[in-house]
Order: C-alpha cells, then structure tokens, then sequence
C-alpha cells in the first residue's frame, strides 16, 4: 500500500472523530508536502537538486498515550500510519476505546500495523526505532532514561495554554473563549488555564460566566473524581476569602455543582487552574513574556483576539509553539508542530544518491 492510499484510508476513518478538525486525504499528503518536500518521498526516490533522495519511515513506532483527551494519541496514531509504521500504543489502564475504535475502520492491511495495550509488554520497547510519549513531565523522563540511543525519542511533557484578548468591545469572541474552556473538560493541553483581557476584564468575566452557564446547559461537564472536585472547591473557597479581604477578585461558578468556575483576577501572574472547566479572567499585561515568565517551559498554545499578526507578536516568545484565533485552540491544524519541531520530518531517515 502506498502513501496516497494509506491517506485516503487513514481519512475516512478520521471522519469518526469530529474533534481531529478537518482530516482529509488532501490534507494529509500536503501535510507530507510541507514536511517532506513529496507527497511520495516515502514510496520511492525523488529529484532533490543534483541528487535523489528517499525518505524512510521507523518501522516500528511505541506511542505511550495518556488518558487526559483521546485528540493526541489518535494524531500520533495517524501521523505513525502515514509513514507506514508499524504501531505499538500503550494505552492508559482505563483504556482509550477510541483508538480501537478508528482501528475498526480501516482494511485489514492498515489495523494489522495497530497493537493496542493497557500494560506495555516486555517486548515493545526493544521492537520500536522510534518512541513517542504523552504524559507528566516524570513519565516522559522515565522513557526518556530507558530509550537506547539509536532509538528516536519525542516526548510531550506537561503542557498548558492560555487565551489573550487584545480587543472585543461587543463580545463577540467571549462564545469562542467559553468553547475553548470546555471541550474535553479543560483536559487537553491546549485547553486554556486563563484569558488576558484588555480594557474591563471583570466585565469580561461577567460575560464568560454566562456562556459557560449555557454551555453547561446544553453539553453538560462529565463526571469528576472526588479528589477533582475538591481541589475546585478548595479554589473557589480560597478566592472568596480573598475577596471578602478586599483583593480585587471575584467569582462565578456553577450552583450546587463544580460543573463551571470564572475567576477574575485583579493582580499580576498566570494562574493555574484546577481545570474541569474553572478558568481565571486576568488584565492583559503591558508584556507578556514577563508575565508568563515562570511557566514557560510548560506553554503551548496561546489564543488570540483578534487574530492578527501584530498580537500574535506580543505573545509569540512566551514560548508557545502555536498561535491561533480564541474558538480554535481545541482543533489543530495536522502541519501544526507540537513539540516545535516537525512532526513527521523528525521521525524519518533519509537517503540521498548521488547520480
């Protein structure tokens, strides 16, 4: 089966998932295109100057997904099939149903290159030329320190993300801003942990806490843990000590429930959150990068509005890899570089022939 064929194949099965975004075979080759410089660098060798190169994917890949969102193990999955690898995916203990799931919609030729284990046997480790890993920052060290050193090694540590709003008089973002909270719970790493906002960021908050009442009205939070609700409530008590001692802070939050928390802040810093859809309002700060200072090495997303290259410039060394309109931070583009490096260009090895 070549390239073409497994991104068509690998496409119909990701019409399944809404929420991989827009996951066509076009996509998928162009996504090669980008990274590859040829949709077909995989199947056979291809005129590069003077010479002819032929890129080769790992044969075997280990993917060790963690069980916060199924969004990136299924896109590790998909990029791994697109090289022709074969796939070992080490699964939470709760299981990931998901990825069998899209298992069952491909030919027998393309699920038979998908194992898929809540344990990890002895095995697959010395069977992968590649290691991919989802998690804490002390798992990905873990499998870091095991790695052989011919062995690749990508690892996606604890990661978290924030939205920034340069303007929105008439709030025509804060829907968006309440969409991106809420998807998957606020479990996924793109999920935001605060919005800085220009101009009444308090107001701003008033108005989020009402969309979030709505969403939760029509699309319900899952079920928490009861370690997860506590932390919720133990935030909320403790900002509303705060207030009552005069801080400039106040919150909205879900009655007789931990479904949705707003927090306003008034003062400087970027704070985390206990996440399941609690999120904290902030003023946008005169520099971001200083702001954000203290949880660089942990940021991912940021979004934006508006989303104009000049905001994007604000934010952009904060240390972000991706910058994208508020409403948009839960759907990725598939030529989005996760770790800041390409995804697929740091799995291959190449050949080059001098004729």
């Amino acid at each position: 089966m070549n390239t073409r064929d497994r991104a068509h194949h690998l496409s119909r099965a990701a019409t399944q998932f809404p929420f991989l975004g827009e996951t066509t075979a076009e996509i998928l080759l162009a996504l090669l295109e980008h990274e590859l410089g040829s949709a077909v660098a995989l199947d056979d060798f291809v005129s590069r100057g003077s010479t002819f190169v032929r890129a080769y994917g790992p044969c075997a890949i280990l993917h060790i997904i963690s069980g916060n969102t199924p969004a990136a193990g299924l896109q590790s999955l998909i990029r791994g099939l697109l090289l022709g690898a074969h796939n070992l995916c080490k699964v939470p203990s709760t299981g990931m149903p998901e990825l069998a799931h899209f298992r069952g919609g491909l030919p027998q030729e393309l699920a038979a290159r998908v194992e898929i284990s809540t344990e990890l046997p002895g095995d697959w480790m010395a069977r992968a030329d590649a290691l991919i890993v989802f998690g804490v920052d002390a798992t990905v060290a873990h499998f870091r320190a095991r790695a052989r050193a011919d062995q690749l090694f990508i690892g996606h540590g604890h990661k978290i993300s924030f939205g920034a709003v340069f303007s929105d008089p008439a709030s025509e973002r804060v829907a968006a801003a309440a969409r991106d909270v809420t998807v998957f719970d606020q479990q996924g790493c793109l999920s935001p942990h605060v919005f800085y906002v220009a101009g009444d960021a308090r107001a701003y908050a008033a108005r989020l806490a009402e969309e979030m009442r709505r969403v939760e009205q029509r699309d319900p939070r899952g079920p928490v843990g009861v370690s997860a609700a506590n932390s919720v409530r133990s935030m909320r008590e403790d900002l509303h000590f705060r207030a009552a001692n005069g801080e400039p802070v106040a919150v909205w939050a879900s009655e007789g429930s931990t479904a949705w928390t707003v927090a306003f802040e008034g003062t400087p810093g970027f704070p985390l959150s206990p996440l399941h859809r609690f999120v904290f309002v902030k003023p946008l700060p005169a520099d971001m990068v200083e702001e954000t200072r203290h949880v660089k090495p942990h940021l991912l997303c940021a979004g934006i509005w508006p989303a104009t290259l000049e905001n994007a410039r604000a934010v952009a060394a904060t240390g972000v890899t991706r910058i994208c309109p508020i409403g948009e931070m839960q759907i990725p583009p598939w030529t989005w570089r996760p770790a800041g490096q390409p995804a697929l260009a740091s799995l291959v090895r190449w050949v080059d022939v001098e004729t």
